[in-house]
């Protein structure tokens, strides 16, 4: 299984608690929008991706789960 982050631009507001928690996966830009720094980040990452999600004010992020067919 593979996942992937997926971020709603029209809920984001550039608080950048996204960033703070997860400073490899995030970065917000200078017109406030946050941006993924990773398409499909590795698993070790997850827990990172979770809280950015978690503590997100707007609900902009979602994690998508996605099966891997061989």
């Amino acid at each position: 299984m593979t996942w992937q982050i997926a971020i709603d631009l029209d809920l984001c507001q550039g608080h950048g608690v996204c960033e703070s928690e997860a400073p490899e996966l995030f970065e917000v830009t200078r017109d406030r929008k946050v941006v993924a720094l990773v398409a499909q980040p590795p698993d070790e990452q997850r827990r990172a991706a979770e809280q950015a999600v978690k503590y997100c004010p707007t609900r902009a992020l979602k994690i998508i789960d996605q099966e891997v067919t061989p």
